[in-house]
């Protein structure tokens, strides 16, 4: 599991190599992450341990995870990204 203390590590952990991923996780990684509780963190840390696919699928509302907590950070880095785009 990646470390909370490293940071570079995560938002190299972030960039997966498909645009549509990196463009939401990448900005939230850089904005959001520090404001988080370490509950969520680990979540969002627990997050980038998953599959591209599936992770593309999530985000994207062609699947939802089975994993409750991850759902919800799916569709709370989403809102946050909406948020942020909005300004």
């Amino acid at each position: 599991m990646l470390n909370t203390s490293d940071k570079p590590r995560l938002i190299w952990a972030c960039r997966r190599g498909m645009l549509e991923l990196d463009v939401i996780l990448m900005p939230f990684v850089e904005h959001e992450y520090d404001g988080l509780g370490e509950e969520h963190r680990a979540v969002f840390r627990r997050l980038l341990e998953c599959d591209d696919p599936d992770l593309f699928a999530w985000f994207m509302g062609h699947d939802s995870s089975q994993d409750a907590a991850l759902q919800a950070m799916v569709e709370f880095i989403l809102e946050r990204n909406q948020v942020r785009n909005q300004r």
